[in-house]
């Protein structure tokens, strides 16, 4: 069965709205005991699903399992079998007389006498020595694969967090995939720098009870350092002030509260109206998603990431390489379209026009059924107005060539390692083309993920989709709350 990683998107989140008083004293993730119980169950089904998923490979090779291992002759017997087939075919012709002869023995006698020399010399041996016939050796290997498992399939802190993220989200046991663990894993990691600096410290300021002016200052200054930007940062102490002049929280209760400020605070783009929380291709229809933003900034790579994203989802793609003035931008995106399996429409000359190549691409999408066309476009500096009139150009071309029926989606790609400056691109991009959300790349360790925080406060877009990695599988739909679990947990 496919696993839609699009609809995951939109249904992994929190199950139910709790009321403030709720989002205080029930923190929404398990008890420790109950969390390590759902993860040695996860544990065990995803252990159970490889062996299961090994056993019918090892059917598959042994072509259906009809022969079993106890019926591979034997290399004795193999031997002997072999010794007869040379010979029986040989008659006797004459009897020697070994008086008469002694020295002179002929060549089917002597191959005789070799064949049973080599017998006897590996029956001595043949308890000390494994059979090695094909067969065997196939049966040996399926059982290899049976019992060894996956790297990420390892019951460590990792897959124990990760499962009660999940779990804390109302997932079940038997609905969990490796797939998830292995990200969930893997976001944690690309956040481990942020997060290490923050936990510890807001720990131990936000447990001394109502903040003062000092706490304050080391709230800010550790918000700041972590690029979550200073309109975003006052909301965040605000909402912590009020609270706590309330009533005095723990440390933990007054960190589950914090959360639950940067999930709503992540959320925020969704009450407006303007944006939709799912953001999903809808099936057995053409969707048109055009990437933009600076040179550098991970576009190209972030097309063949979420092509293979909806390839294994399910949907059927297309690229269009329209980057058509950066030098080998369109061999880049032929070899991320050949690693996800997916087409890439482009043309053949250089500095041709950018609008002619999305064009053709929509033509060809059209007439293959295609329900997901992803569209590449040449990065551009915000400063730079006829680039941006390009963009836009490119936009009339699109609305104009597909009327209503399709629905159309313009992603902005952020360099998370950029910061604040990036923010600056940001808003020129949103004026010049009607952006549905964002992408951020390159978190994974060397960035801070409080740039996420900053994006939605400052420009009102939601995160689509965030990148942890630089390989295929390190790219995924964006959920605010496994984000702020990852960016703030013990």
């Amino acid at each position: 069965m496919t696993f839609n990683w699009f609809d995951r998107a939109a249904q992994a989140e929190e199950p139910t709205v709790p009321s403030p008083e709720e989002k205080t004293t029930s923190p929404a993730t398990p008890a420790p005991e109950e969390a390590l119980t759902f993860a040695k169950a996860a544990y065990e089904r995803l252990k159970q699903k490889q062996q299961a998923t090994a056993k019918l490979a090892e059917e598959s090779i042994s072509d259906g399992g009809n022969i079993e291992p106890v019926e591979l002759e034997s290399p004795i017997t193999a031997i002997e079998s072999a010794s007869e087939s040379i010979s029986e075919p040989v008659a006797d012709p004459i009897t020697i007389d070994e008086t008469e002869a002694p020295a002179i023995r002929p060549l089917w006698m002597q191959a005789q006498a070799e064949t049973e020399a080599r017998l006897e010399e590996f029956r001595s041996n043949a308890i000390v020595t494994e059979p090695e016939p094909e067969l065997a050796k196939v049966k040996t290997s399926a059982k290899t694969v049976e019992y060894v498992l996956p790297p990420d399939l390892i019951l460590d802190d990792g897959f124990s967090w990760s499962a009660e993220v999940l779990a804390s989200q109302g997932r079940r046991v038997e609905d969990i995939s490796l797939e998830e663990i292995t990200w969930l894993k893997r976001l944690r990691q690309g956040l481990d720098k942020t997060r290490r600096n923050l936990v510890n410290q807001l720990k131990a300021i936000v447990g001394q009870g109502p903040l003062n002016q000092d706490a304050v200052e080391e709230i800010e200054s550790l918000l700041l350092q972590a690029d979550v930007g200073v309109a975003a940062t006052d909301k965040i102490i605000a909402g912590l002030q009020t609270k706590l002049r309330q009533e005095v929280l723990p440390p933990d209760q007054a960190i589950a509260f914090l959360k639950q400020l940067l999930r709503d605070m992540l959320d925020a783009p969704y009450t407006t109206g303007v944006h939709k929380r799912s953001f999903s291709p809808e099936k057995d229809k053409l969707n048109i998603w055009m990437m933009t933003g600076v040179n550098g900034a991970g576009k190209t790579t972030t097309i063949g990431k979420i092509t293979h994203v909806a390839s294994k989802s399910g949907y059927k793609c297309l690229i269009a390489a329209a980057d058509t003035f950066r030098a080998a931008a369109v061999e880049q995106v032929k070899v991320w379209g050949e690693r996800s399996g997916v087409d890439v429409i482009s043309n053949p000359g250089q500095n041709t026009d950018p609008a002619a190549v999305v064009f053709d691409a929509i033509s060809a999408a059209q007439s293959r059924g295609t329900e997901l066309l992803l569209i590449d476009t040449a990065g551009r500096l915000q400063n730079k107005k006829n680039l941006m009139d390009e963009l836009a150009k490119v936009r009339r071309i699109i609305d104009k060539k597909v009327g209503d029926d399709v629905r159309i989606e313009t992603l902005l790609v952020l360099d998370s390692t950029l910061g604040q400056n990036g923010l600056q691109q940001a808003k020129v991009f949103s004026e010049a083309a009607q952006i549905s959300g964002v992408v951020l790349t390159k978190l994974d360790g060397t960035a801070k993920g409080g740039i996420a925080l900053a994006v939605v406060e400052q420009l009102g877009l939601p995160i689509r989709f965030i990148g942890a990695g630089e390989g295929i599988e390190d790219l995924r739909p964006f959920s605010g709350y496994e984000f702020v679990e990852a960016l703030i947990s013990g």
